[in-house]
């Protein structure tokens, strides 16, 4: 063979070869998608089988949040659309709690179901009939944000954030990053003062000794990573360190970087580069690093929200190793996926014993594998 053929020969070969590669990625990513749908139309099944016939999920809670979750969780995964019996009947139960001024200020957790019942009807509100609802959720939580209007300023360790509501209204950064998520999806842009104050009690929220967080704790534990409140001297599920600081856990580290995210900081600004370098050292699916099984579901939720808004195919870990994160918390949830469609976690804290609830932050975390990066 001359040389000129040979290499006209390899280039063919290269190039067969290439293309092959490509039909394989091509097939590997589509059979993926096709185990993510399969997943999600499971746990959806499993979920209209326990919808009441008021259309409320986990009644005896006494709690709009967790159907609110539940519908919002089957209209994002694309499992249902805003015509759905099921979904109809969802929303009309929530419209019940809605008051003529906004929100839903006579729910138990009013903040916390406003938060996430904001999220669904801005998801079914394809033809502007939840309009005034969705006006009307924003300027409640916007009100009910822990602020100068309710004597608050940027010194103090409440200022941004926002609680449950009702009796429980310390605010916490889980709380706030729900109501985060509502504004972000019906519309509010990064400038809005309700993200610019909610970054300065978040950046309050993580161990890190800078500029951002004035709190006596932030430079001992000093890892980049993020607790539950500053609020009352701080604290933190993770417990303390020996040295009288705030353990930092996954779960509220992945909240609060996608809550920065979404008032605008880029990751090169500092606090998102060090939350990153905390994700580097503990990227895994197989726990909630700091909590281990304890709200392992949340976690993957925030998990999945914080990956798609870095908006990279890939993490690179601390090692070095690159993650396909889509694949990994898809494998993580297929892992323990119950026969029936449920997900629920042995490990009942933070209320994760609810195959309701539980089931829809399946289906949510499921919702991100399938968001474009960019």
């Amino acid at each position: 063979m001359s040389a000129s053929n040979r290499r006209s020969f390899l280039g063919q070969t290269a190039g067969v070869l290439a293309l092959t590669a490509l039909g394989g990625k091509v097939r590997g990513e589509e059979t993926a998608a096709a185990s993510v749908d399969a997943m999600a139309a499971k746990a959806a099944r499993f979920l209209r089988a326990r919808q009441d016939a008021k259309g409320v999920w986990s009644a005896d809670r006494n709690e709009p949040g967790i159907t609110a979750l539940v519908v919002a969780s089957l209209l994002r995964s694309g499992q249902a659309g805003p015509s759905d019996p099921g979904v109809a009947k969802g929303l009309a139960f929530l419209e019940t709690f809605i008051k003529p001024e906004g929100g839903m200020p006579d729910a138990s957790h009013s903040n916390y179901a406003t938060s996430v019942a904001l999220s669904a009807f801005h998801a079914a509100n394809v033809d502007g009939r939840y309009d005034a609802v969705v006006k009307g959720s924003q300027k409640f939580l916007k009100e009910k944000q822990w602020d100068e209007g309710e004597g608050k300023g940027p010194d103090d360790p409440y200022y941004g954030g926002a609680g449950y509501g009702g009796k429980h209204d310390r605010p916490d950064l889980s709380n706030t990053s729900f109501m985060l998520d509502a504004l972000r999806d019906s519309g509010l842009p990064p400038d809005d003062p309700a993200f610019q104050r909610a970054l300065v009690f978040v950046s309050r929220c993580q161990n890190l000794d800078s500029e951002f967080n004035d709190q006596p704790w932030a430079k001992k534990v000093n890892d980049g990573g993020f607790i539950y409140t500053p609020a009352n001297g701080g604290s933190s599920v993770a417990g303390d360190s020996e040295d009288g600081g705030l353990r930092s856990y996954a779960s509220m580290t992945y909240a609060g970087l996608k809550s920065m995210i979404y008032a605008g900081l880029t990751p090169e600004d500092p606090r998102a580069k060090a939350a990153l370098e905390y994700i580097k050292k503990h990227y895994t699916l197989d726990e909630n690093p700091g909590l281990g099984e304890r709200g392992l579901y949340y976690y993957y939720v925030v998990f999945g929200k914080a990956m798609a808004v870095l908006g990279a195919d890939e993490f690179i870990d601390a090692d070095g190793a690159k993650h396909d994160w889509r694949a990994d918390l898809a494998a993580a949830l297929a892992r323990r996926q119950g026969p029936n469609g449920e997900w629920v976690n042995p490990n009942d804290r933070f209320m994760e014993g609810d195959a309701n609830l539980v089931t829809a932050y399946g289906l949510l975390a499921l919702a991100s594998t399938r968001e474009k990066s960019g």
